[in-house]
């Protein structure tokens, strides 16, 4: 191995270790990553500045076919800026649709459709979760669903624990079913080029099998413990619900808003027809809130997760810094030499060792390491890239459910 090599494991090794110790926002020792990668790899030891430029990537950005690829789909080595850009601009959105109160209003329909009773509303809200996930990353879903759940939980009186936990694993289950329901199934999506329909088509109906698992496990672990924890009648337990309407402060921002998501639904669904990159979708969703928002648009955008975002760019960099290196074709080379180049060997160490992998790190930075070495794979051992990417898609979603820290969710 070379001097870089090494150096470039160690950077990146020392931010894996960092971010599992939870001492420090991830963001920092992403970032911090990136830098040593920057300056110590490719500038002191490499010394060819041409390698900061391949991973940090700019020159995607004012390339037309960046934003309207058609049918085409370009290697994007190191910052995946159309991950970033779409995060970015859901994020925004989302905000918006949590400032008229979107998401408590759904929250309260489902709730009074149940007639308020706990054990149903476990069920509705983890499908709930599962679904929004599909079309809004889990850690959003999970930041307005588990406030909702404590919000009723103390007007209800029952235990938001089991139920959060539940939405969790819905969440999770759920993202993994879609492009854009999961951080590692976007990653995967743009830097491999698949849409959301590949997903949907490919992951969906594993996702939704899991999640019919899923529901009947927490059924059967927390009806009992729930329903001692509810003792009011129906017509108690209406009259503490509150209304749907006390969700709403003002009906036109309130469906302005949800046209805005209808939209960008209807963007994503569409998108490998009509050739849009998610880079623009998460534009368009950004422009058209913060237009409609006006005078409030500046307070959307300083509720943006700027630290994620940071996260993200850290994370590609140091990645970018064990593919330039070539350690991530050394990883792809020893898999092949392991299973033969036999895919039936390849597909379960691929799917066993993100799920537990997952359950042990933030899924995040194992599917943006995994990618570059499933690539590497298909090229050199001639495997079917497709195959490698929806059991990598699924083993760092649902595996991220193992733990506190296996994925974004779980954290929040």
């Amino acid at each position: 191995m070379t001097t870089a090599q090494i150096v470039a494991i160690f950077i990146f090794l020392g931010m894996f270790i960092t971010i599992i110790s939870d001492k420090v926002h991830r963001y920092i020792p992403a970032v911090g990553g990136g830098v040593l990668t920057l300056v110590v790899v490719f500038l002191l030891i490499e010394r060819e500045p041409h390698m900061v430029g391949s991973v940090l990537n700019l020159q995607q950005l004012p390339d037309p076919q960046f934003w309207w690829p058609g049918g085409h789909h370009a290697d994007s080595p190191g910052i995946n800026w159309q991950t970033l850009i779409f995060i970015g601009g859901m994020m925004i959105m989302v905000e918006g649709l949590g400032e008229v109160g979107f998401f408590r209003w759904i929250c309260i329909i489902l709730a009074r459709a149940v007639r308020c009773h706990v054990v149903p509303l476990l069920v509705a809200f983890m499908l709930l979760a599962g679904f929004l996930a599909m079309f809004i990353d889990s850690i959003t879903v999970l930041l307005f669903l588990a406030m909702v759940t404590i919000e009723l939980s103390r007007q209800l009186k029952f235990d938001p624990v089991p139920i959060i936990i539940a939405e969790i694993f819905a969440a999770n289950v759920g993202g993994a079913s879609t492009m854009s329901g999961d951080p590692p199934n976007i990653i995967i999506g743009t830097a491999l080029g698949y849409s959301f329909t590949d997903f949907l088509m490919n992951t969906g109906a594993i996702a939704w099998i899991g999640m019919v698992v899923a529901v009947t496990i927490f059924f059967f672990a927390f009806r009992k413990s729930l329903q001692r924890s509810q003792k009011e009648s129906s017509e108690e337990l209406m009259a503490s619900c509150p209304l749907p309407t006390s969700a709403i402060s003002n009906r036109t921002d309130f469906y302005v808003n949800a046209g805005i998501f209808l939209v960008v639904i209807v963007l994503l669904v569409t998108h490998a027809e009509t050739g849009m990159s998610v880079a623009l979708i998460g534009v368009i969703a950004a422009a058209l809130t913060l237009l409609y928002a006006n005078r409030k648009a500046m307070h959307l955008v300083r509720g943006l997760d700027w630290r994620t975002l940071l996260f993200f760019v850290g994370l590609f960099v140091t990645v970018g810094g064990l593919e330039e290196t070539g350690v991530l074709e050394m990883v792809a080379h020893w898999i092949a030499a392991v299973s033969g180049g036999q895919i039936f060997i390849v597909i379960p160490l691929i799917l066993w060792i993100s799920a537990v992998a997952s359950a042990l790190v933030d899924n995040i930075p194992f599917a943006a390491t995994m990618v570059p070495v499933i690539k590497n794979l298909a090229l050199t051992a001639g495997l079917n890239l497709e195959t490698m990417a929806w059991t990598l898609a699924l083993g760092c979603d649902i595996g991220g459910n193992a733990t506190p820290i296996g994925a974004s969710a779980n954290v929040v």
